[in-house]
């Protein structure tokens, strides 16, 4: 019982000291940021990332990149999907 204690210890600690050396973080990049749904076409973006809340303007930026938004949605982060960050 204390050697799975102390390799689970380990581990724990293991992972801390990568996170905190390498900056890696547990979660994903987009997690919890929105995005504009783009209409498909060929070769265009699936979903553009939003900066802020929803408004006229940042949609424009979006489409400007190429994107012709039909909605809002949480970034994916499926290997699949493109998504385009207009800055």
């Amino acid at each position: 019982m204390k050697k799975i204690i102390r390799a689970a210890a380990a581990v724990f600690t293991a992972g801390t000291l990568g996170f905190m050396i390498f900056g890696i973080s547990p979660s994903t990049a987009d997690a919890g940021e929105n995005c504009y749904l783009c209409e498909k076409s060929s070769g265009g973006p699936d979903q553009c990332k939003q900066r802020g809340s929803d408004s006229f303007d940042r949609r424009k930026v979006c489409e400007k990149a190429g994107c012709k938004v039909t909605g809002t949605a949480s970034c994916s982060s499926a290997a699949n999907v493109k998504v385009i960050d207009p800055g």
